[in-house]
């Protein structure tokens, strides 16, 4: 059984980093110091909408599946 779940997470932590990846790109590592980049920022519409609660999506069972591993082990 634990076997199966790790294959899961596995899986889940490859799809959630490409989810990730895939996203629009922003600022960028500038947003952490604070620096404007001068972007307008617009609502989400079409697959990157998708890929937003995708990536939501997969965070939710990322999060779910290591609680579940942690604690049969």
């Amino acid at each position: 059984m634990e076997n199966y779940l790790d294959i899961a997470l596995i899986i889940i932590s490859i799809a959630l980093i490409a989810a990730v990846i895939l996203q629009n790109k922003g600022v960028g590592l500038g947003g952490l110091t604070g620096q404007d980049s001068g972007t307008v920022f617009s609502a989400r519409r079409g697959i990157e909408k998708t890929i937003f609660y995708v990536t939501i999506g997969l965070a939710v069972v990322f999060l779910i599946l290591t609680t579940v591993i942690v604690a049969l082990k």
